[in-house]
């Protein structure tokens, strides 16, 4: 287990019930039960205070634990047959996007996500989930694909933002992120979106410019990082924490605000903690909001998504 910062004082109760039963494992006329079901105790107690009100930049943190449940997670557990659709039919294949033709439910659908990896050698592959023009490029071949076929897509979005190296700049960053978003509005199927960790900048709004909006109770979705808007702003990223709480990025505020549809509860202590017990949560929602979408014709469907967004930000800041 990774424990983050505000985390220190849960993880040396943890560590101290763990200490114990290792020593009892390694002595076994040792009876220790009774002191590690207390510490358990206390530990449980320490981690519903701590999770009880996270402010912006702690919820920042969780949403960007290295062991929080990835895409390529939710794949593999909420969906069958995923058949992987490689390349943008232009320039190369961008690993940072994940998509393809799979079954939800035993549906056919389409589902496009932003993979960040789970180790070293993985998250330096995906490039940390930051897509270059070439994975915008692919989740517009996609989302034709599932116009001409019928197929509902799904999005998991879970990036710092899109990447900005030269070499992206230089091959239309900004046009394919722009074509990803103004396809998402075009396309004649229900598009579902759940954002599982981060969503960054125009990198997420790529992915979710949906019919339906999700977010994961501890993840984030905001217009700029709260280091790179403390650096713009004050011209100092340790002014995070305030950038965190004027940015209005929680799942909360962005609810009260419109900015999206549905809040899904994750465990205590955070997706991390019990992974499958957060995946089958995003899948009880995803099922929820297909069906809610399905018998809808094309025309309607475009129709609610374009004045969907068309209305955002009418509740205001006051909300």
């Amino acid at each position: 287990m990774n424990y983050l910062e505000f985390e220190k004082p849960l993880a040396e109760i943890e560590g101290k019930a763990e200490e114990l039963r290792a020593l009892a494992r390694k002595n076994e006329g040792m009876d220790v039960s009774k002191e590690a079901s207390a510490l358990d105790k206390k530990a449980a107690d320490m981690l519903r205070d701590l999770y009880k009100s996270l402010d912006p930049w702690r919820k920042c943190q969780v949403a960007r634990h290295p062991d929080r449940p990835h895409c390529k997670d939710y794949i593999d557990r909420l969906f069958t047959e995923f058949t992987t659709l490689a390349g943008d039919r232009n320039f190369a294949d961008d690993h940072a996007v994940m998509g393809g033709l799979a079954r939800f439910e035993d549906h056919p659908v389409v589902i496009i996500g932003q993979e960040k990896g789970s180790d070293t050698k993985t998250r330096i592959e995906r490039n940390f989930g930051m897509a270059r023009p070439e994975g915008y490029r692919k989740a517009i071949r996609l989302m034709d694909l599932a116009h001409r076929f019928r197929l509902p897509v799904i999005t998991l979005v879970d990036t710092p933002g899109a990447y900005p190296g030269k070499g992206a700049e230089e091959r239309g960053q900004s046009e394919a992120i722009a074509r990803s978003t103004e396809k998402c509005l075009q396309i004649g199927v229900p598009l579902i979106s759940v954002v599982i960790g981060e969503g960054g900048s125009g990198g997420a709004v790529a992915f979710a410019t949906a019919n339906r909006v999700a977010m994961l109770e501890h993840s984030i979705y905001s217009v700029i990082t709260p280091e790179g808007c403390a650096s713009i702003l004050w011209k100092d990223a340790e002014r995070m924490r305030e950038a965190a709480n004027a940015l209005r990025l929680t799942a909360q505020d962005l609810h009260k605000l419109g900015v999206i549809d549905q809040i899904i509860p994750e465990p205590l202590g955070g997706a991390q903690r019990k992974r499958d017990e957060a995946i089958d949560s995003v899948g009880k929602a995803i099922g929820a909001m297909l069906k809610e979408l399905s018998g809808k014709k094309p025309a309607e469907l475009i129709k609610d998504r374009r004045e969907k967004f068309l209305a955002m930000g009418s509740k205001g800041l006051a909300a």
